[in-house]
């Protein structure tokens, strides 16, 4: 008989951002940025459970107070993903959905659609996303991470840099790549879904060459020689690296208020 695998969804949030200190709970349009991940996460068809992995109980104790769940995790982890496997060892689950805490209007069909590829191939341990690039300045914007993807929708490496680079495209300064037949570019979108005994394996991994050069720890993955799905999406997502970007959620939030 086949049941539908128990699906955890983590949001890692720390208060301790170099570039913006408590974000997890600015305000945005009269809401903090963590409760309005979470209420995005748990409208996920697929997502048994949402659970917010923090350092600070600041964060614990808001979201506590606002009805969702929070877990306090070791001060001492180097990434998201540390913090997410933390949480997720302890927990009876098949399938591990790591949701980006800065991004407020992640889509609830991206949560899903990432667990897709591991629910009907027993073969794959972990799947992420990728939208299609369609202008010259999200391809150069070094904030933006690209993913290049064989025939299998694997990931064949990601970078901040521009890739792939077509040298005949740029000699002609091409601006609208939207106009082109056949884009190849995408950005990568930092969702991802792992079965959990992998995530276990992947959390004692040491960080690798390629992971320390371009500071995306994913690569360590690829290194380790693990195909990494990523899954062509039309919906794209905005995380929230500075205070001037909430002015950009917000105005979203102005054009779609069902949000």
């Amino acid at each position: 008989m086949h049941t539908e695998p128990r699906v955890l969804v983590i949001i890692p949030a720390r208060w301790a951002s170099s570039r913006f200190p408590g974000k997890p709970l600015a305000n945005i349009a009269g809401i903090p940025m963590i409760q309005r991940v979470a209420a995005q996460a748990n409208k996920a068809n697929c997502a048994s459970e949402v659970i917010v992995a923090t350092d600070d109980l600041r964060i614990s104790n808001f979201v506590k107070e606002n009805g969702g769940t929070a877990i306090m995790t070791s001060t001492e982890h180097e990434s998201g993903t540390d913090r997410v496997a933390e949480v997720a060892r302890d927990r009876d689950c098949d399938i591990v959905v790591n949701v980006q805490g800065d991004e407020p209007l992640i889509p609830p069909q991206n949560i899903d659609q990432v667990i897709r590829p591991l629910v009907d191939d027993s073969s794959i341990s972990v799947t992420s996303l990728r939208v299609l690039i369609r202008n010259k300045s999200d391809l150069l914007n070094k904030n933006i991470t690209k993913v290049v993807v064989d025939k299998f929708d694997s990931a064949l490496y990601f970078s901040k840099a521009p890739i792939p680079w077509d040298r005949n495209l740029w000699a002609e300064s091409v601006d609208d790549i939207s106009e082109i037949s056949s884009p190849q570019w995408f950005k990568h979108i930092g969702l991802y879904a792992y079965r959990k005994r992998f995530l276990m394996e992947y959390s004692s991994m040491p960080k690798s060459p390629l992971e320390k050069i371009e500071k995306l720890e994913q690569l360590r993955i690829l290194e380790n020689g693990i195909p990494i799905k990523v899954v062509e999406t039309k919906f794209d997502s905005i995380g929230v690296d500075s205070e001037a970007d909430i002015e950009i959620i917000e105005k979203q939030l102005a054009l779609s208020p069902e949000i």
